[in-house]
């Protein structure tokens, strides 16, 4: 089974090509390498390319007769798409029709979704189930949300049949360390806490302590891309059994504040993290926790990795040996 994987040099999405490979298929990454690595594209051709290239989507398409599509390629910086939302919109949207196009024409049966859960803005309530409301607060989950309902139109009126699935907080690295979390410049927290342990960087930012939480940091689900991966493959397989849909929820269903999750990299690490305090963000809710129960019962699929000790130490092994 040849599977196309757009962005599967990212980090998301190299891990997500692992996991195919794994289980039997084979990913083919397509990726403009404006956030992947070639490094990590270790399973399958790598294309160097974009989404928004018919011609050479209709060539891949030809040349590789894919079953399945796996679309992670997209711009995810959510304060950076309040500084450039048409960007957001015009790659992460545009871009989406452009491929869903090449879909439709070369009649690949089954497409997996790269969502958010930015796409539910400010929690009514936690945890959160694939029933909440969806009021985006910022251009990055207004675009996610967009191509959600794109999507489901396309679905519709096309019969491919689309599992969305809205990723919480991705963290960790490959158990075998062969992947791991590069961003230029880095935006999340634990890779973040990690290179100033490392002396990369001189301090650590915290932005806000007075969020509505108990110890004023925000508080978010965190859930290792390996177990994250793993939904990806598990998402394919039921389409192709059962002939439908679906949308799903995925996060561990466990919150960790910002403020927790900086002691256990001080006690896993045995450093102390330099601290400066910043502003908090405009609009950051103070909690996200996926209510992950649908996921589960569906494709029969646990989190196994993604407690906070093992996140953070596999982190930490991928990123002392680069």
């Amino acid at each position: 089974m040849h599977v196309l994987v757009t962005g599967g040099a990212g980090y998301i999405g190299s891990h997500v090509c692992k996991a195919l490979a794994l289980n039997g298929a084979t990913p083919v990454t397509l990726d403009n390498l404006s956030l992947g690595n070639k490094w990590a594209a270790l399973w399958g051709p790598l294309i160097e390319g974009d989404i928004s290239d018919k011609e050479l989507l209709n060539s891949l398409c030809k040349e590789y007769q894919f079953q399945g599509v796996v679309h992670l390629a997209a711009l995810s910086n959510v304060r950076e798409s309040q500084q450039t939302p048409l960007t957001y919109y015009r790659n992460n949207v545009g871009g989406s029709a452009i491929l869903l196009e090449a879909v439709r024409e070369h009649q690949i049966p089954y497409f997996v979704q790269s969502s958010s859960c930015a796409i539910y803005g400010m929690p009514e309530q936690i945890p959160i189930d694939e029933t909440h409301p969806k009021v985006p607060i910022n251009p990055y989950g207004t675009s996610k949300w967009m191509v959600e309902q794109i999507l489901q139109s396309a679905g519709q009126s096309h019969g491919i049949k689309i599992a969305i699935l809205r990723y919480f907080n991705a963290a960790g690295a490959d158990l075998d360390g062969e992947i791991g979390e590069a961003h230029d410049p880095e935006t999340h927290l634990i890779p973040l806490l990690i290179q100033t342990a490392l002396k990369k960087r001189p301090s650590f930012t915290l932005f806000g302590s007075d969020h509505e939480t108990s110890d004023g940091t925000p508080i978010r689900d965190f859930i290792h891309v390996t177990d994250l991966a793993m939904a990806h493959v598990r998402a394919l397989e039921w389409m192709v059994e059962n002939g439908e849909s679906l949308t799903l929820n995925l996060g561990s269903g466990r919150g960790y504040s910002v403020a927790q999750v900086i002691e256990e990299v001080e006690r896993t690490l045995g450093c102390a993290i330099p601290i400066e305090k910043g502003e908090r963000f405009a609009g950051d809710p103070p909690i996200l926790v996926a209510n992950p129960k649908k996921a589960i019962d569906t494709l029969k699929w646990q989190t196994r990795y993604s407690d906070l000790s093992t996140i953070i130490n596999t982190a930490w092994r991928w990123h002392k040996e680069r």
